[in-house]
């Protein structure tokens, strides 16, 4: 869920209050420690906990420098080799040692000291309950995870969260580190990397396949009747709004932000199971079609648009994003958390492509997950786990600088 407030407030400890100015002097614009207003969300609890673990301001640059150029000169001074092999080797070894520094580092660095408000400074155990024993043995009271162990222990039955879940990851740096570790390492060099390099057609086909025809009830069991996981809008924060409504609000800021109008021609790629592309034509008046290569999604999809009385003008299509017909052209073009799928690589020609498949004063919505510009372990393990488990092939799940 994504909290849409107008401006972030930070909840700050109570500081004494300052003393009334004398007359004739302007007030000091000193802060205080008060807060403006109290901050309210159905989906943060504590907005005031540490908000980052060690990243790109915690990582020396210049000790990286030192290792690349002392360790091959080192080797230079050993071997008795030539100043032009030094330059050869330097070149050779540089990128091993600039991925063991960031590996050996992401071990021992500490988070930011400029945190808002301080952890409860809970044991692991009051967060996790281990029920392996070797997995018992080496992380208990004293020690924290490494988040990558967790997950994938959670998802093999060794660990069990003792609270709610989400007052449990706010607090995850009382609890959990983020270093890279040697599954980490593996999926990015042997998966991820060649997916980056790849993106083939069928490529796409099969990941997409996999991940959603595994059947609609499990993806039910948590999307609910609406189906769709691209987010949802808090419409009123003083609230708890269900899923649904959430999900609501979504698909018509979604609608209203792209102008959609009766008799508008509107494409929505990677549409998922459709959802959108029904209600913009149930709702909107559209001609919408949206394109997926779930088979699954295509059947749920075009039943849910007949469902709704709209079978005539909303239609779902199972075929990859570059084999879409490109003319006619579109009035409104969406594409919600699918861009992720087309690569890096491909990047570049799929916006090219929807330019060319766009009116000339046609509107294009792109919704697309990514990390922070100033990258994190943090976000580095988010980014892998997404792409493993969330947005298979995903590859563009990268810092959204590029």
């Amino acid at each position: 869920m994504a909290t849409d407030l107008s401006e972030p407030v930070v909840e700050a400890p109570a500081a004494p209050a300052a003393p009334a100015p004398a007359a004739g002097k302007p007030a000091s614009a000193k802060w205080t420690g008060k807060r403006a207003r109290a901050f309210s969300s159905p989906t943060i609890y504590a907005p005031n906990l540490p908000y980052e673990c060690g990243g790109a301001r915690e990582f020396n640059s210049y000790v990286l420098y030192a290792l690349v150029a002392g360790i091959p000169y080192l080797f230079k001074r050993l071997l008795c080799l030539s100043l032009s092999s030094y330059f050869i080797l330097t070149a050779v070894l540089a990128l091993p040692i600039g991925a063991l520094s960031l590996v050996v580092h992401s071990w021992i660095v500490s988070p930011p000291t400029e945190q808002i408000c301080a952890l409860p400074n809970e044991p692991l155990d009051a967060y996790i309950t281990i029920l392996d024993k070797e997995l018992k043995a080496k992380y208990h009271a004293g020690s924290k995870i490494p988040m990558e162990v967790f997950f994938e222990s959670y998802f093999d039955g060794d660990i069990d969260l003792k609270g709610d879940a989400l007052a449990t990851f706010e607090k995850r740096y009382d609890w959990a580190i983020f270093p890279i570790t040697v599954r980490v390492a593996k999926f990015f060099v042997l998966q991820w990397i060649p997916e980056l390099l790849w993106h083939s057609k069928k490529q796409d086909e099969t990941q997409v396949r996999d991940h959603y025809d595994r059947g609609d009830d499990f993806y039910a069991a948590f999307l609910g009747d609406r189906m769709i996981y691209t987010s949802g809008l808090i419409g009123n924060s003083e609230r708890r709004e269900s899923l649904e409504e959430l999900q609501d609000n979504k698909l018509r800021d979604v609608c209203e932000r792209v102008q959609i109008r009766p008799g508008d021609r509107h494409l929505d790629i990677g549409c998922g199971w459709g959802t959108l592309v029904a209600y913009a034509a149930k709702n909107y008046g559209s001609e919408s079609v949206g394109v997926t290569l779930g088979r699954n999604q295509t059947a749920f999809g075009n039943a849910r648009a007949a469902e709704w009385g709209v079978g005539d003008s909303a239609r779902i299509l199972c075929m990859d994003y570059r084999d879409i017909p490109r003319r006619p052209r579109y009035n409104r073009i969406t594409c919600l958390e699918m861009a992720e799928h087309v690569g890096v690589r491909k990047f570049q020609e799929f916006l090219l492509q929807v330019r060319d498949m766009l009116e000339d004063d046609g509107l294009f919505y792109l919704q697309i997950a990514g990390l922070r510009g100033a990258w994190q372990y943090e976000d580095f393990s988010w980014g892998l786990f997404m792409a493993k488990y969330v947005f298979p092939g995903a590859d563009a799940s990268c810092p959204l600088n590029w």
